[in-house]
């Protein structure tokens, strides 16, 4: 029986790019994002009388489709840059005084069923309104 050299690494190779994911080996995750990440939010104490107000929200791979989330609502959201995004909070958001919990979205890519991860919802920070 003859050795295939070719047969045994396309082999390793489609095993290596089902097993890693989306990394730099696998072509197919051209198009995953990346999950975004949430540090911190500034103003992180409002006042409910001085709604409208704007946040900032600062961490990491943000991009251009990443919205920012008051109790798993969406804001209009400006992409200040990939670090860096804001919103207003009105009132019609923030029904009263409390604690609210903001955090990023980034929407999945096109990357299908290919071991990719894309997208996300980062880690939460706390809003207080008073």
């Amino acid at each position: 029986m003859r050795f295939n050299k070719f047969a045994l690494l396309s082999s390793w190779l489609v095993a290596l790019l089902l097993l890693t994911g989306c990394n730099a080996l696998n072509p197919l995750c051209g198009s995953a994002r990346p999950s975004p990440s949430l540090s911190s939010i500034s103003p992180s104490t409002m006042v409910f009388a001085q709604l409208p107000q704007p946040l900032t929200a600062t961490g990491g791979h943000f991009v251009a489709s990443s919205v920012i989330l008051i109790n798993g609502a969406p804001l209009a959201t400006t992409v200040v840059s990939s670090s860096q995004l804001t919103a207003n909070v009105t009132s019609s958001m923030i029904p009263a005084a409390g604690s609210f919990k903001v955090q990023v979205q980034t929407p999945s890519g096109n990357s299908g069923n290919l071991g990719c991860s894309s997208g996300g919802t980062s880690g939460a920070q706390t809003l207080t309104v008073n």
